[in-house]
């Protein structure tokens, strides 16, 4: 009212022309457009600002500018008008403010009258939007009063549901907000201090205010940001009403430290903040108030005096005592925030503080090196927020040590220098190591670094082969070169300092990328490559010029780039960054296109990519593409859409988003041929999905540059729904994707077609194949988007009209429902039937996806559409309850019995009585054969008829049995359960909820959302098979994620009853509980994960806490219970809750209490127990540890320092200290007894993932030491695997100093050689520790010199008086980690068994470790001889050694295998060495001291049985190794036998064709798809190595056939699935051609190379009369196509899962194109005499009776067979291709004979 009346007033002084400030006004407030508005508003200002002061005073400017307050305070915080409204009126004149002031508050006023509590938020904004756009003056102190009455409403209104408490919550938040810059403005506004008088109306409203900001202080339900906010404003207030001002510091101390004394604060402080003072403060409390005094009180200038220095240490003592309470992840990431805010303080007070402050936080005080504790713990912690304060807190360490330095002093200061070798000491894994260097770069300069070690540039960049640490990496090396620039420009001339850096930054990245591995060079491309240029843009000529100096000799290799590969990836770079233009590297000559296309076909996957990146890559959009760039792009098209790599295929489909026209589109719609591989589709589609989604045209109109519709013609059409066949489903959803883009242009109105295809899905919803209602679910989607489909469904019957909309998928769910309740009643007859004929299942699957192409924005039908929910969700129960008793059973994987034997049948009987079979037949207890005749008609099927016992009389329709076995029947029950869980939560989250009975806007009721959260409650909780709980789980999150944010509370509050109600069954141990405590508790953990995951992530997980809480007392309970049945449910879910990552770090606070669970558990007596705890403390030593990346189980990318773990996880510092003391107590008892206590392993495994950090400071509490002696008697344990576990786990808690005093103490302990009795446990697992200590020892690299050598004398000392161990034999001497010396350990192998002779047996325990041990030491004592250092000097210990030869020889004529293997495994690496590129003359390895070592070799080949030794002397004649040991003999000896084959040729005259003959059939049978990878690698290997001799010279030595048998081999291999066996076989181009121009290729260009390599040869060799034919019968392939189809057919039907060894990469109709187009060269060259025609003619006749046979075959298909008969009308339509290739190539030859004259193509 008061508006209209306002609005009514100002409409009366409005004029005639519209043209005064009324009438303006009241024009803007009609206007609906915001622009305009705009526009309005400056115009009325313009004319206020006009006024004169005599017209300020006028009714008419009062009542505007009303309206005006009214329309500001109506508008939203973010509103465009508000601002603007704002800015101009701050302009008004001073005549006018005080009226705008006096409106402005008569507004205000009204709005804080309002009760209603969602409208306080509007409220809180408007008073925020005035104080920071208007001078209020006096009115703060008439509204202040009221903001306290409205914080204490928001208050006491904080109960309700959780949605609701959250954005009241946030309303709190912005109150105090408000409050603290009302505050502000106070003190702005007010002179004097009259307002400070504890009698005025702000004093009290602002001791009420404070009195409430520290109850929300307190308060730990409230969220955390309203706790900081609160503590932000009991600081402000406190220091804004605190008197004298001096000694606040010193109140905020005592609060800080607790020592608050009442009597001494003022008395209206103890009453606002008497909890602050009285009560005991949470950590979170203090957390608070320390960043509250941080960010309120001034540090700058030193204004606060000595007691602000003091409060500033009091401060950083508090936060470093919370670092180790404070766990959950939201208190961690603030606790580093405020000690990052707490470092920069401090710099800000030691401007000009005293020298005390200046001592207390220099590099070397105790506070500055708690906090580089606190940023060694947290530099690698799990949040990144965290891991990114803690560099700011390093960075401003290192500011904080400067300024506490006087210039004098900073150069000679040993602290940074120090910090520089502590830092540079750590393992490259360390994450922390990078940022805190590139810190200390910027501080100390990369000189200072450099000169400890010039290598570091390459150090950092070989770690960049690890993904996780890339990044890193490249950041430190910026860092670095940067910085380096800078010095260098400073000191030297351009010319100097350029030579100087690349030497230094660009020269390593050049070998990286030539001779790097595949990850680390694309990973050194993507992170460090453009940063390097963007720093130096002109070093790119500098490495295009090295580069360009060794591509052709350097062209690289599978595994390598090359300097070709080096050069593409710069220049791909370059261009991407704008640094060059394609034009300019073509111009400028700084590539060639023969480059380039070498480039695009190059074995190095990456190096394509790099190329066709050069090519797609620019700058700028709006370069224009070459000619040549396109041309370009088709040639790589034509050979890389087969990709196997789908990361490859992805950067390739992402590339080529570019400008593409219809020769393009010819490309790839001809890629989508029959037969086609998954890679090929999957590019292709990709790609034209993007070429439809960039031309696209908005609706109505026209692309004006290229529509992909325009060649889209019927035939292409069905090609891509012949992709709806494709088993993989990614290549469906493509085509489904594209030809919905394209379907308004589309043309499917024919009746015919549509109805084959939509009987082509509903036959195939119901086939036994699953993937089968896949492809039919997708052929319905598509068929629902064309009018002409309703017709089909409903038989041209009358529909209703607001049926005909499209797309509507109603008559189709219909139609699919009616025939699953038909299907339903049958089953509950006979399941057996059911599973045999009609699974159900894919029924429901395309119910399913029907339903999501539901118009949800557009629904019509609304009343059919609920009954059809309705009859929905009944199916779906009703399905449920036929097929879940098979799931929930306790042997869902077999219900049928294969024999007749009495336990058999008993336990047939018990799982029958279980599940209560609802057949109506005998089946279960009769036979296990199903006969059919036919398919039972559902269509004649009634309720009223009686249905005949069919499922003992089901025939075929060739009357064959059908065996039904219980994999069938099962995969029909889990399957048909997964699909109506799915159906179930797709409903739920699809459709909308109708609330309200009368609602009609909804389509499910609440009560059937119960129901249906009810269904997913019973099978979750009781399905036993992991297919079915797992797919019921996947339904169920969607039905949780609506409830938790559904408005009604009965729905919202279900998760958390149910979550209640389970734990509470789980605590029960109720005996007739049917949760299912087998099989890792079945679905139990799926279903509190789903409840729990519904939580809002907002929120302070509340649900979460309270379950991790019961389950860690469920899972370690204090006392035994004898039903375990809970322990081992609370172990499961747990393992399931610490997995998945959705609870992401509110998770990791439990993860202590779950690893003490996991190692109690294992000590207990029931076997479930401790298998449950495994595989909890599996879980979380992968939660803790990080993912295991490589095979290395001591690699320390998986790890942390001890330190670091103990500080993350305090509560397990006494837990496994306590638990490794009672573990040691068991070890090496004195009466020899064997004693394993459970959680040794457990114990060690956790301790040995642990590792020694340089850095491990003196300022933690959690002392490593006190673990030291346990560790150590755990190496005594009788078990080998648990003392080299405790030689491990030693290392990390003995500090590197403490090392040597350590060894030396063992090696004390070693026995004497006068001790009676050696017990060689305790012996062997001292000396591991030994050798673990001296390797992490020999590591650091931060030892001084002459500390290392002094450490290492002592030991030596100590060590030679332990040799005499290695001296003797004893029962059980593990001696291969003893360190000795030369001069003892020549006597030792002199005197050891080996050498005099072996006078035991090897069943003695030990002996072969021992006889291992001496072989070792024979290595090593070799390798030592073979270095020129060692052979030259004149130290007796060189005159001593012994013959090296005749040491080899006596060691591989030894009689144990364990001898000769490492010894030949040696010489195998000698050879290697020798043949290495780094090889010099002077250290070609101990091989060089050998001789006559090929007589023993060959011996050994003859007479070695042991088949590892008999691999490693074969591999020792190729250099080269494998592994498998069958398949290695295999290898081995084809290549041998090629050897010899290849030297008989060459050095014999005579050739001996019987074997040459076997030769041949050797190799080509070694190169079939049934072979082994390895043995068709060796194949590959040989026919490289024979190319220039057989199948490329001049003189066809083995003969035409054969040297074409050989070709043929290369031909198979390059279409081997293996990418190493293509890559390997596609070297034989590289040996066979000379002047092609592409040299390294992929296997897609080879086999194109291959052929024209092949027809080129037979025209050298004057062959091709007699070479065609045998081409023509490669291509026309085997003449067995009806028997392949019928066994095809047999293997599909008689097995379910597995079909055989499938080639996904060979395409067969490519290897015909390729080989025809050759071909097509040829024949034109080819002349036939009469005598040649016979084989042409014969080829011809054969052709023609095959394309009749083919012919006929696809006439006796069934309708649509692309679907119902996939892989028979794939091979059909291939040969088809294949025949009419070879009759158009006949018909080129001009043959006599009429057969393939006037030939048409075989049709369909």
């Amino acid at each position: 009212l008061q508006k209209l009346h306002e609005y009514e007033i100002c409409a009366s002084f409005a004029d005639a022309e519209d043209q005064n400030l009324a009438s303006l006004l009241l024009h803007c407030v009609q206007l609906s457009d915001g622009i305009h508005q705009i526009y309005s508003i400056k115009q009325i200002v313009t004319l206020l600002k006009r006024m004169d002061r005599n017209s300020a005073c006028s009714p008419m400017i009062k009542c505007c500018l009303d309206i005006v307050g009214v329309m500001y305070f109506s508008l939203g915080a973010k509103n465009p008008l508000k601002k603007v409204l704002a800015s101009s009126l701050n302009g008004l004149p001073e005549q006018l403010t005080t009226e705008a002031v006096h409106s402005f508050v008569r507004c205000l006023k009204e709005e804080l009258k309002t009760t209603d509590l969602c409208l306080y938020r509007k409220v809180m904004d408007n008073l925020a939007s005035c104080m920071e756009n208007f001078s209020l003056g006096m009115m703060t102190c008439n509204i202040i009063f009221h903001i306290f009455n409205l914080v204490l409403q928001v208050k006491l209104n904080l109960s309700g549901n959780s949605i609701a408490e959250t954005r009241l919550m946030h309303d709190l938040l912005m109150a105090i907000k408000v409050s603290m810059m009302l505050l502000q403005k106070v003190q702005e506004n007010f002179q004097g201090s009259l307002w400070k008088k504890p009698g005025s109306l702000v004093w009290q409203s602002m001791c009420g205010l404070l009195k409430s900001f520290t109850n929300f202080l307190m308060d730990e339900g409230l969220l955390p940001t309203v706790q900081t906010t609160s503590g932000l404003a009991v600081i402000l207030f406190t220091k804004t009403m605190f008197e004298p001002v001096e000694k606040l510091p010193c109140l905020v101390s005592d609060l800080l430290l607790c020592s608050v004394k009442c009597a001494s604060v003022p008395e209206w402080f103890v009453s606002s903040c008497g909890r602050l003072c009285t009560e005991e403060l949470s950590d979170s409390v203090l957390l608070f108030l320390c960043h509250g005094a941080l960010a309120m009180l001034e540090w700058k200038n030193g204004s606060m005096g000595e007691s602000g220095e003091k409060l500033l240490l009091d401060i950083a003592l508090v936060l470093l005592s919370l670092a180790s309470r404070l766990k959950e992840s939201n208190m961690a990431v603030s606790l580093s925030r405020i000690l990052a805010i707490w470092t920069n303080s401090a710099l800000d007070v030691l401007e000009s503080s005293s020298q005390n402050l200046k001592s207390s936080l220099n590099g070397n005080s105790n506070t500055t090196g708690k906090l580089l504790e606190y940023v060694y713990t947290h530099w690698e912690h799990p949040l990144d927020a965290v891991r990114h304060q803690a560099k700011l807190i390093f960075k401003n360490i290192l500011r904080i040590h400067q300024a506490t330095l006087k210039e004098s002093v900073v150069k000679s200061d040993p602290f940074l220098p120090m910090l520089t070798e502590s830092l540079l000491s750590l393992e490259w894994h360390v994450k922390g190591k990078y940022a805190s260097l590139g810190c200390l770069v910027e501080c100390v300069g990369v000189e200072n670094i450099l000169t400890v070690d010039r290598t570091i540039p390459a150090q950092i960049l070989d770690v960049m082969g690890d993904q996780s640490l890339a990044p890193y990496a490249s950041d430190l090396l910026e860092t670095m070169f940067i910085n380096h620039k800078s010095h260098l420009i400073s000191a030297f001339q351009k010319t100097i300092w350029i030579n100087h850096w690349h030497d230094t930054w660009v020269s390593p990245l050049l070998l990286i990328l030539c001779e790097g591995n595949p990850d680390q060079t694309t990973y050194v491309i993507d992170y460090y490559l453009p940063k390097l240029l963007k720093c130096s843009p002109d070093s790119l000529s500098y490495m295009i010029k090295i580069l360009q100096a060794s591509a052709d000799a350097n062209i690289g290799s599978c595994n390598t780039r090359g300097a070709l590969g080096a050069l593409m990836a710069c220049l791909r770079t370059a261009r991407a960054h704008g640094h060059l233009q394609f034009r300019d590297i073509m111009r400028d000559g700084l590539l060639s296109v023969g480059c380039v296309k070498q480039g695009l076909v190059h074995q190095h996957n990456q190096v394509r990519i790099d190329a066709l990146g050069l090519l797609c890559e620019t700058h700028r959009s709006t370069e224009i593409l070459t000619m040549e760039e396109m041309q370009l792009i088709q040639f790589f098209i034509t050979y890389n859409l087969n990709s196997q790599s789908p990361a490859v295929r992805q950067q390739i489909c992402s590339l080529l988003k570019k400008d593409f026209m219809s020769s393009i589109c010819d490309k790839l719609f001809e890629a989508l041929f029959p037969g086609s591989s998954h890679p090929t589709r999957f590019s292709s589609l990709t790609i034209l999905g993007s070429i439809a989604e960039i031309f696209c045209a908005p609706e109505g109109e026209m692309q004006a540059v290229f529509q992909l519709a325009q060649e889209i013609d019927p035939t292409r059409v069905q090609t891509l729904i012949q992709c709806f066949a494709s088993t993989f489903e990614e290549v469906k959803v493509l085509a489904f994707e594209l030809l919905m883009k394209l379907h308004d242009m589309l043309d499917l109105q024919d009746s015919e077609n549509l109805h084959l295809l939509f009987q082509a899905a509903m036959d195939l919803s119901i086939s036994t194949k699953p993937y089968d209602c896949v492809t039919a679910s997708y052929l319905l989607n598509f068929l629902i988007h064309h009018k002409g489909l309703l017709n089909v469904c409903l038989n041209n019957q009358q529909v209703n009209s607001g049926m005909s909309t499209c797309p509507n998928p109603y008559p189709i769910i219909k139609y699919l429902l009616a025939n699953l309740e038909r299907e339903i009643f049958q089953a509950e007859k006979s399941l057996l039937q059911a599973a045999a004929s009609f699974p159900m299942y894919g029924r429901v699957h395309c119910i399913t996806g029907a339903l999501q192409q539901l118009p949800l924005n557009n629904l019509t039908l609304m009343t059919e559409w609920r009954q059809m929910v309705t009859k929905l969700i009944l199916m779906s129960y009703r399905l449920s309850s036929v097929v879940s008793p098979i799931v929930q059973s306790s042997s869902p994987e077999g219900l049928i019995p294969m024999d007749t034997d009495s336990e058999t049948a008993g336990r047939l009987q018990m799982i029958l009585h279980e599940i209560q079979p609802r057949d109506t037949n005998d089946y279960f207890t009769q036979a296990k054969i199903l006969k059919e005749h036919h398919r039972v008609d559902f269509a004649k099927l009634t309720d009223d008829e009686p249905v005949e016992n069919v499922c003992i009389e089901i025939r075929g329709k060739e009357g064959q049995t059908c065996d039904v076995t219980a994999q069938m029947v099962l995969v029909c029950c889990w399957r048909s359960m997964k699909e109506i869980s799915l159906l179930l939560g797709m409903l739920c989250k699809l459709l909308p909820l109708q609330t309200v009975s009368e609602s009609s806007d909804g389509l499910i009721t609440v009560e059937q959302v119960k129901d249906i959260g009810d269904y997913f409650k019973h099978h979750l909780l009781q399905s036993r098979h992991r297919g079915a709980f797992e797919l019921a789980y996947t339904g169920f999150v969607m039905l949780t994620e609506i409830l938790s944010r559904c408005t009604n509370e009965s729905l919202r509050t279900l998760p958390q009853q149910w979550l209640y109600n389970v734990l509470e069954e789980i605590k029960s141990c109720d005996p007739s509980s049917k949760l299912c405590a087998t099989r890792r508790s079945a679905g139990i953990p799926f279903y509190i994960q789903a409840l729990l995951a519904s939580e809002p992530k907002k929120s302070k997980t509340n649900l979460l806490k309270m379950t991790m809480n019961e389950l860690i007392s469920l899972a370690a309970p204090v006392n035994e219970s004898p039903n375990i049945i809970p322990q081992v449910h609370a172990l499961n879910i747990l393992r399931a809750l610490f997995r998945d990552t959705r609870f992401g770090e509110n998770i990791i606070p439990y993860i202590a209490d779950g690893i003490q669970a996991a190692i109690l558990g294992f000590t207990s007596p029931v076997w479930a127990v401790r298998n449950s705890s495994t595989l909890l403390f599996s879980t979380l030593i992968t939660r803790i540890f990080g993912v295991k990346r490589g095979k290395d189980e001591n690699s320390k990318k998986n790890r942390m320092t001890g330190r670091e773990f103990f500080s993350r996880f305090p509560t397990l510092y006494p837990f496994l200290l306590q638990q490794l003391e009672v573990v040691a107590r068991t070890m090496d008892s004195e009466t020899g007894e064997l004693k394993l206590h459970p959680s040794l392993f457990l114990l060690l495994l956790i301790l040995g993932k642990l590792y020694p950090s340089p850095m491990d400071g003196t300022y933690s509490a959690l002392s490593m030491a006190p673990f030291v002696p346990f560790i150590m008697r755990c190496g005594y344990s009788p078990v080998y695997r648990s003392r080299e576990m405790a030689g491990r786990a030693l290392v990390p808690f003995v500090m590197i100093n403490q090392i040597p005093h350590t060894v030396q103490s063992l090696l004390a302990e070693l026995p004497e050689c006068t001790n009676p009795c050696i017990r060689q446990n305790s012996v062997h697992g001292m000396l591991l520790q030994v050798f673990h200590l001296l390797g992490s020892y020999l590591e650091s690299k931060h030892r001084v010199n002459s500390d290392l050598q002094q450490g290492l004398v002592d030991i030596i000392t100590c060590i030679k008086a332990k040799v005499w161990l290695a001296k003797r034999y004893v029962q059980r001497p593990y001696m291969q980690e003893l360190f000795g010396f030369w001069e003892e350990i020549s006597r030792v192998i002199s005197a050891s068994e080996l050498m005099t002779g072996i006078h035991y047996f090897s069943a003695v325990p030990g002996f072969t470790q021992y006889l291992q041990s001496i072989t070792k030491l024979v290595i090593s004592v070799l390798s030592v001889a073979a270095d020129p250092d060692f052979s030259n000097s004149s130290s007796p210990v060189a005159a001593q050694m012994m013959n090296p030869s005749s040491m080899v020889v006596h060691l591989l004529q030894s009689d144990f295998h364990e001898v000769r293997l490492p010894m030949l495994e040696a010489v195998l690496l000698w050879w290697k060495q020798v043949n290495s590129k780094q090889a010099t003359e002077e250290k070609r390895g101990p091989l060089s001291l050998l001789s006559d070592l090929e007589v023993t070799l060959l011996r050994m080949a003859m007479k070695e049985k042991h088949p590892e030794c008999f691999c490693k002397v074969g591999a020792i004649q190729f250099s080269q190794d494998f592994k498998c040991f069958h398949i290695k003999i295999q290898s081995v000896a084809l290549k041998l036998a090629s050897k010899l084959v290849t030297h008989l040729v060459q050095n014999c005259q005579e050739i001996i064709e019987s074997e040459m003959r076997q030769w041949i059939q050797l190799v080509t049978s070694c190169c079939g798809d049934e072979e082994q990878t390895d043995i068709r690698l060796a194949a590959a290997e040989v026919l490289i190595n024979i190319t220039p001799l057989f199948l490329t010279n001049q003189k066809l030595i083995l003969g035409l056939s054969s040297t074409l048998a050989m070709w043929k081999c290369v031909v198979l291999l390059l279409q081997s699935e293996e990418l190493i066996v293509r890559d390997t076989a596609a070297d034989v181009i590289r040996v066979s051609q000379s002047k092609f121009a592409f040299r390294v290729v992929n296997a897609s260009m080879a086999l194109d190379l291959a052929f024209g390599i092949l027809c080129e040869l037979l025209q050298q060799w004057n062959q091709t009369s007699a070479g065609v034919p045998v081409l023509l019968e490669w291509l026309l392939g085997e003449d067995e196509l009806k028997k392949d189809l019928e066994t095809t057919t047999l293997m599909e039907d008689d097995n379910l899962f597995n079909k055989g060894e499938v080639n996904f990469w060979a395409e067969t109709l490519t290897n015909v194109r390729q080989l025809s187009k050759h071909l097509f060269l040829l024949i034109p060259a080819t002349r036939l005499n009469s005598p040649d025609q016979g084989e042409f003619l014969r080829l011809a006749r054969r052709a023609s009776d095959q394309a009749k046979l083919v012919t006929q075959l696809l006439k006796e298909l069934p309708p649509t067979p692309e679907f119902s008969k996939t892989v028979e009308f794939t091979r059909l339509a291939i040969q088809n291709e294949r025949i009419s290739t070879c009759l158009k190539i006949l018909t080129l030859l001009e043959l006599d004979d009429e057969t393939c004259k006037n030939k048409e193509n075989p049709e369909k």
